[in-house]
């Protein structure tokens, strides 16, 4: 992603939409890489086809199903990396990112499916698919959050587990992407809250006192915001220039090139909230927390009415999917909220809302039964809660950066009001490709973004 910066005289910079939706990749070193290969792709898709066709034996009818649905599948991912966009992102390679565009349509499209079909109609599938979730069964009974004034350093202990540290690393994780203390807090405490508001739906919500405020919150949440943050600090003081490999004289040289093609091109200093910032952003910024809080839930729901189990490949594959799919669409979100040049939301961005808004709609069908006995009370103090808190948090970001702004940016944003050019994201006018990671003035690649 490319640093926001100012550029009222060069009448060339590229609209804001195309480039977070399709971003160009410049100086390019390895052209071969980046050749369109069509006609060689094709010769290798048919010929892998046609030696499939003629080799594999047709007697078993599933087994004919299931080579059909690999071929489907294979096919519509060759032509997403022929047709689909790039998205904000070339690192490593643009391919990379047209495939995981790839990916979740096919995703929403067996969502759309699944919609149509009956509970037992999907829960035969899932059994074709994965045998081993016929004999897996929800324990119903299960007790949790009980006995929470016995607080022991054993008992403690025993909740640090896998899950815990897929707190603090997805958390990091998180922060890396929002890059905003304020709204990754606002997300952490409000999750708390939504746990306790479907408690009653969902009783492995139901947790003591000091595992949801002091476990979940303060340590796993907290460093995990912490650590992201900091890297992303680190990231923003480091200058980005890139060589090209060819030039690189040794091979150790030209290793160490290759292997940071896997790291950021650049990076954006981001900035949800400014000062000036319209209600409209806090709408905007209330509307992520939102989505963010609903893919959440969908995680759980889903597993609890389909009865799939926290590590079954089912359960991993959507959220390390999600994560793939959330990453470039906040940085087509944050281009939308933030700058009026971009007049509309990215495609990845638009195809995460419809997964989203899919997903709710699939739980809340297969579980009418669970949904009926929702406290329509609980739900209602929720949104409310929701709403109060995340304007509260909010507000209190903005008068922070206000308080904090120093002469320089209060200088640079009454020049941008001033100004009829608005600032955009523009493509970086050095990347060579090269990396030399230096200190640097805070300003010293013209105004921060607002």
């Amino acid at each position: 992603m490319a640093r926001g910066v100012k550029n009222e005289k060069d009448s060339s910079a590229p609209y804001d939409f195309c480039f977070v939706n399709e971003r160009p990749v410049d100086d390019i070193s390895l052209e071969v890489f980046y050749k369109p290969h069509t006609i060689t792709l094709l010769t290798v898709a048919i010929i892998v086809i046609i030696y499939s066709v003629y080799t594999r034996n047709e007697d078993n009818i599933e087994n004919n199903i299931w080579a059909g649905i690999q071929c489907v599948f294979f096919f519509f991912l060759i032509i997403s990396v022929l047709a689909f966009p790039n998205g904000p992102f070339i690192r490593p390679h643009p391919a990379v990112w047209r495939l995981v565009f790839g990916v979740s349509v096919v995703y929403l499209l067996v969502l759309l499916f699944i919609l149509f079909q009956s509970y037992d109609t999907v829960k035969s599938i899932m059994y074709w698919f994965y045998p081993d979730l016929i004999d897996f069964r929800i324990d119903s009974e299960k007790e949790y959050g009980v006995n929470c004034s016995d607080i022991t350093f054993e008992r403690v202990w025993s909740h640090v587990d896998v899950f815990a540290f897929g707190h603090f690393f997805g958390w990091a994780m998180k922060a890396m992407l929002v890059r905003h203390y304020g709204i990754c807090w606002t997300i952490s405490v409000a999750w708390e809250i939504t746990e306790i508001a479907f408690a009653h739906l969902l009783p492995n919500f139901i947790e003591c006192w000091w595992d949801a405020i002091i476990l979940d919150v303060l340590l796993c949440n907290g460093c995990g915001i912490w650590l992201g943050m900091v890297l992303c600090r680190k990231l923003e003081n480091e200058t980005y220039e890139w060589e090209s490999i060819k030039s690189i004289p040794s091979t150790k040289g030209k290793i160490r090139r290759a292997v940071l093609q896997f790291t950021p091109a650049s990076w954006t200093h981001v900035r949800w909230l400014d000062p000036n910032c319209t209600y409209m952003r806090f709408f905007a910024v209330y509307q992520l927390v939102f989505f963010w809080l609903v893919t959440e839930l969908n995680t759980f729901f889903l597993k609890h009415i389909f009865e799939i189990p926290p590590g079954h490949p089912l359960s991993v594959g959507r959220i390390v999917l999600i994560g793939l799919i959330v990453a470039p669409t906040l940085r087509q979100y944050y281009s939308y909220v933030t700058d009026p040049r971009c007049k509309r939301v990215g495609t990845q961005c638009w195809v995460f809302g419809a997964i989203t808004i899919t997903e709710a709609i699939i739980w809340s069908k297969f579980g009418l039964e669970l949904v009926a006995r929702t406290q329509i009370q609980n739900i209602l103090l929720w949104l409310l809660i929701q709403l109060v808190m995340s304007f509260i948090c909010l507000y209190i970001c903005v008068l922070y950066a206000k308080r904090n702004q120093s002469p320089l940016e209060t200088e640079v944003t009454k020049d941008s009001q001033a100004s009829t050019s608005t600032e955009s994201i523009v493509k970086p006018s050095n990347a060579q490709h090269s990396k030399v990671t230096k200190r640097k003035n805070k300003f010293a690649n013209g105004p921060i973004k607002t």
